[in-house]
């Protein structure tokens, strides 16, 4: 029983952070880049079979305690939504000043806006789509 639990665990797919400055600048310097009104998204290929995120959030946004809650609200929407899009890529993520006053769906339809702006999303989630009852 345990080991079923452990092989559905490791079958999750799991994004990795980018962390090196050298990663960064890849992405910025060779990478697209698209826009809206609360994110910026830099992408470029990694050559791997999953894709790695990196985050940035200026000062200029607010203090600390603002940061690191715009840094919570785009991990967790790239959380939700990872399955949704292409492999191999390095996409880094850069919060405007916008973001800071903005809540979590905000937030997670800017990402998803850019994902599709940049074709890198390919599957739409049915929870996008209005029904009408």
């Amino acid at each position: 029983m345990v080991l079923e639990k452990d092989a559905e665990s490791d079958s999750r797919m799991t994004m990795e952070s980018l962390k090196k400055n050298a990663d960064f600048k890849k992405c910025y310097e060779s990478g697209r880049s698209f826009v809206n009104r609360h994110l910026v998204l830099y992408m470029c290929g990694n050559g791997l079979d999953r894709n790695r995120i990196g985050i940035s959030v200026s000062k200029k946004v607010g203090n600390s305690v603002v940061r690191h809650r715009v840094r919570r609200l785009i991990k967790e929407a790239c959380r939700l939504h990872e399955a949704e899009l292409r492999k191999g890529l390095d996409l880094v993520i850069v919060a405007r000043v916008r973001a800071k006053e903005t809540g979590f769906f905000t937030i997670e339809r800017s990402l998803l806006h850019l994902a599709d702006k940049s074709g890198i999303r390919i599957s739409e989630s049915r929870s996008d789509e209005k029904s009408n009852d």
